[in-house]
């Protein structure tokens, strides 16, 4: 089996799935790249058994096969090859793999490709359809929220609401919430799927810069998203998703406006001088006055900072974890964000101030209980 490709071309294809390949997999040929031939269209897969990605390239090819190929010497190889035509020569017996340039030729060993797990197709799928501008927007504006704890798997990913109104996109860790709703988005049919953090990270660095549709098939197992010459399918995380409604509060009437990149700049610098530990910052609202700070005893360590704001309710003083709150702000592009409280032991909200008119962002967080430092 023999086919011609361009060098650049090819790496381009490669670099895009090359995310989903892991270094030390549970089954050995997973290692590798899945090459193959039908009609002179070259299919590549990678694969962790949880998600995989194809992506489809024009090849000069006289006849059709398959073939696995490893993937971390196949890059590096691409990587410093010029740009140029170069030629895969397999034997089909030894599995053996040659590939010929201007510079020299190159010989690796490949693997049966019988022996690469079977790619899962999705039957009896619902499908939407959404633009990559608002899939990277629902990803960007909640990935940072899910959880590392595998003992809670719901959390660890994304919780994908569809009504015949909008789509809410959800992330949870338990220390923060955000809800993320298009009403651009709507399915006829009333679901909900938890989609992988991992998945999810690999569709954000794939998407393309130019706004192109993406299908998004989905059944009760798996996810199967299309752009472009790229596919990827997900295995969903069959789990409830906790009932986050029930935990953005609904009377939180003490409502601050700040400027966003001022408020930013100021937990960044007030951080540093945080306990390492809770990185906890005190925020003392007075009047149209807010006090940040923070201390941290071990060390002898503290800061202060004032800003003026917009605050309508009462005086009011809260702890918060500096890092959350600093992901959350720099998330947002607004220039003004809301913050609503209620009570210094309960959680606070987060609102941008100017949004596109097809989205919505709640962010809601969880506070530090104060320690008693005057």
């Amino acid at each position: 089996m023999k086919f011609i490709v361009s060098s650049s071309s090819l790496l381009k294809h490669l670099s895009a799935i090359n995310g989903v390949v892991t270094t030390n997999p549970v089954v050995p040929i997973l290692e590798n790249f899945l090459f193959e031939i039908l009609d002179s269209k070259l299919t590549v897969t990678a694969s962790d058994l949880q998600t995989s990605m194809m992506t489809e390239i024009e090849v000069e090819a006289k006849e059709d096969g398959n073939i696995a190929v490893p993937a971390k010497i196949l890059i590096e190889t691409l990587k410093n090859l010029p740009e140029q035509p170069v030629t895969f020569s397999i034997d089909k017996e030894t599995y053996s793999i040659e590939i010929s340039s201007d510079n020299g030729r190159y010989k690796l060993a490949g693997e049966n490709a019988t022996d690469f797990p079977r790619i899962p197709s999705v039957t009896n799928a619902s499908t939407v359809e959404m633009s990559t501008d608002v899939l990277s927007s629902a990803i960007a504006n909640t990935i940072f929220a899910t959880s590392n704890d595998e003992l809670r798997p719901a959390m660890t990913g994304v919780f994908i609401n569809l009504s015949s109104t909008n789509t809410t996109f959800v992330a949870t860790d338990g220390h923060r919430l955000i809800r993320y709703r298009r009403v651009d988005i709507a399915s006829p049919e009333a679901t909900s799927i938890i989609v992988p953090r991992k998945a999810l990270n690999l569709l954000k660095s794939t998407l393309p810069t130019e706004n192109v549709p993406v299908s998004v098939e989905f059944n009760a197992s798996n996810a199967y998203f299309k752009f472009n010459n790229i596919k990827m399918i997900c295995r969903l995380i069959d789990e409830r998703f906790p009932d986050y409604e029930n935990v953005i509060p609904a009377d939180n009437n003490n409502d601050m406006v700040i400027n966003r990149q001022e408020f930013l700049g100021s937990l960044r610098r007030i951080a540093i001088y945080a306990n390492k530990t809770t990185h906890q910052v005190r925020l003392k609202l007075t009047g149209s006055e807010l006090q940040i700070s923070a201390e941290d005893l071990d060390f002898s360590n503290e800061a202060n900072e004032r800003l003026s704001c917009e605050h309508e309710g009462e005086d009011i003083e809260i702890g918060f974890n500096a890092k959350f709150l600093v992901e959350m702000l720099n998330n947002i592009s607004a220039k003004e964000v809301t913050m609503k409280f209620s009570a210094p032991n309960r959680a606070g909200l987060i609102l941008p101030s100017d949004l596109n008119e097809n989205e919505d962002i709640l962010m809601l967080v969880m506070p530090v209980m104060l320690s008693n430092y005057v």
